[in-house]
């Protein structure tokens, strides 16, 4: 019985298959790497901040959102934790563009009012606001999936 060993070091994800059949059963789901390239320290400052992003835009939905619901899907830090990238879904209210442009011009505000939360970090990652259309994509697909 031979061993194949898959090791992900950046996130401390180790799974080992003891057997051919097993192997071919991971290979063939695509499932041979459970790593994510973040770092335990990034992972936990994106969670941090995405916590804080979301209490902050719950909070002023009607001056920042334009009276939409904004939903904070994932934040990534780069791996010097100068800048965020933030991903948000809008959800009602004014276009999804108005909206991204209204938070981008409240950028400084956020990151300050995020500083003020999180006093334990030395230096707040500049933040960058991107739309999500990952929900849009995957509609897309089940559209064309369901059209044959």
């Amino acid at each position: 019985m031979q061993k194949y060993g898959n090791t992900c070091y950046g996130n401390f994800i180790h799974f080992q298959i003891s057997s051919i059949t097993n192997f071919q059963n991971y290979s063939s789901t695509n499932n041979r790497y459970l790593c994510t390239m973040g770092s335990v320290r990034q992972n936990k400052i994106e969670g941090v901040i995405q916590e804080e992003l979301s209490v902050f835009f719950q909070r002023n939905a009607r001056e920042i959102c334009l009276g939409a619901m904004v939903s904070v899907t994932v934040v990534r830090v780069t791996s010097d934790l100068s800048l965020a990238r933030v991903f948000v879904s809008v959800f009602g209210g004014p276009a999804k563009e108005d909206v991204l442009v209204s938070i981008n011009e409240h950028a400084k505000k956020i990151r300050g009012e995020v500083g003020k939360r999180l006093k334990n970090m030395r230096k707040i990652p500049e933040l960058i606001f991107k739309i999500d259309d990952s929900l849009d994509y995957a509609m897309e697909i089940q559209n064309l999936l369901n059209q044959k």
